[in-house]
């Protein structure tokens, strides 16, 4: 028996590795890498390719690539990035699902020539306090959501966030969806998983690409109809974004020299539900690896945007900078207990330079749904400090997602 620096007992013959120690300490060894010989011009190495076998200081011979003369697959190296097609000197920026912008808002906001207005249109705030639009007895339906995704899911156990956080936003999403017998115009939507897109655009000589999975995509087959006026979006023009020196715009994104500059929404021409509607965000990582909340809405920005970019390419074509009418895109973003609404309107294509006219976004932010859904008390010196079940349960937070969803069709 061994004892590992971190007090675990282990034994050989269970093969435990322990990596709280040094490699030498627990008995393993690890062969240094040995350095391939440097090249020097007008010599050539002497290596043990004649005796066919190891020697040791003499070099390592080089063998040409053996030529199957048919493509195998399981084989195949990829040429160098100089010799592909693609290949551009100018080098690109990407933004995936998987980046953190490190500016957050303001990054997103700079990157997509955005004004921010904080708050949600007044628009949907009258549908959220308007009875007409109200689900009868909602409170107790979002409570019966969150206690099946937080406590039902798996008898006995606490679901982690990786768990719960689809299942809420799939459970919200089914009470919306099962409302269109009083809202006849919900039937003209169409709600898709893991729908690709693809985004290009060109910013102060730079060019960025947005490219991945949407996540949860809402559809509809009548586009929304623009939030801000024509005299909102003229007084734009005196709009300064805020400069992000000394950071650079592209930080956290990944620089590219094979590329294609392709807007693609993610559908094939006669698509029913054309029109992107809403963009559904989930940060479901339990991890440190997970997103801070001010960089889950940076990615909201960053997805709606190119959701109306894309859309916008394909009505007016890749070369339009004036939009004959703007694109109206939103998005919700949810890490299974606190929502984020965003309502973006794309107004101009020309990114190029600050002036003109700026796109508008309206954010609001932290929006808890629930304070806490445990399956057992936290209890601490006799008191009960967090009950068992769902507590603090907030219908406005609902009241909001459910006037996003219903935008357009009432």
């Amino acid at each position: 028996r061994r004892v590992c620096g971190a007090g675990v007992l282990s034994r050989w013959r269970f093969g435990v590795r322990c990596l709280s120690v040094s490699a030498a300490r627990y008995g393993k060894f690890i062969p240094p890498v040995r350095e391939e010989a440097p090249e020097i011009p007008g010599m050539e190495p002497i290596t043990y390719v004649d005796r066919m076998y190891y020697v040791p200081g003499l070099a390592r011979p080089r063998f040409p690539d053996w030529d199957r003369g048919w493509s195998d697959p399981q084989h195949y190296r990829s040429p160098p990035p100089e010799q592909m097609k693609l290949f551009r000197e100018q080098p690109a920026y990407v933004f995936n699902c998987s980046c953190r912008l490190l500016g957050g808002v303001k990054q997103a906001l700079w990157l997509t020539k955005t004004k921010l207005n904080p708050g949600l249109p007044q628009r949907i705030m009258d549908m959220c306090e308007d009875p007409a639009y109200q689900i009868p007895n909602h409170e107790e339906l979002v409570h019966n959501i969150v206690a099946h995704a937080c406590l039902w899911h798996r008898p006995g156990e606490q679901p982690v966030r990786e768990e719960y956080c689809p299942k809420l936003l799939q459970g919200l999403l089914h009470l919306c969806q099962k409302q269109n017998s009083k809202f006849p115009a919900l039937f003209q939507r169409s709600l898709i998983e893991n729908c690709r897109l693809a985004a290009s655009w060109r910013r102060e000589s730079s060019i960025y690409h947005v490219r991945g999975i949407n996540g949860f995509l809402l559809n509809s087959k009548n586009p929304l109809k623009p939030v801000a006026s024509e005299s909102e979006i003229q007084a734009t023009k005196e709009h300064r974004l805020e400069s992000l020196y000394p950071i650079s715009p592209s930080i956290d994104l990944q620089e590219v020299n094979v590329y294609e500059e392709r807007n693609d929404a993610g559908f094939r021409p006669g698509y029913p539900f054309p029109h992107p509607h809403t963009v559904f965000v989930m940060d479901s990582c339990s991890t440190r690896a997970g997103f801070l909340p001010d960089q889950l809405r940076a990615k909201m920005i960053m997805l709606a945007y190119s959701s109306a970019l894309a859309k916008a390419r394909n009505l007016f074509g890749e070369d339009a900078k004036a939009l004959p009418e703007p694109i109206l895109v939103q998005s919700i973003g949810t890490d299974g207990q606190i929502f984020h609404f965003l309502v973006f309107q794309l107004n101009t294509l020309d990114l190029d330079s600050e002036d003109g006219i700026k796109n508008i976004v309206w954010m609001d932010s932290d929006q808890p749904l629930y304070s806490s859904a445990n399956l057992v008390a936290k209890v601490r010196r006799k008191i009960v400090e967090v009950p068992a079940g769902v507590c603090g349960l907030q219908p406005e937070t609902f009241k909001k997602f459910w006037a996003m969803y219903l935008h357009g069709a009432n």
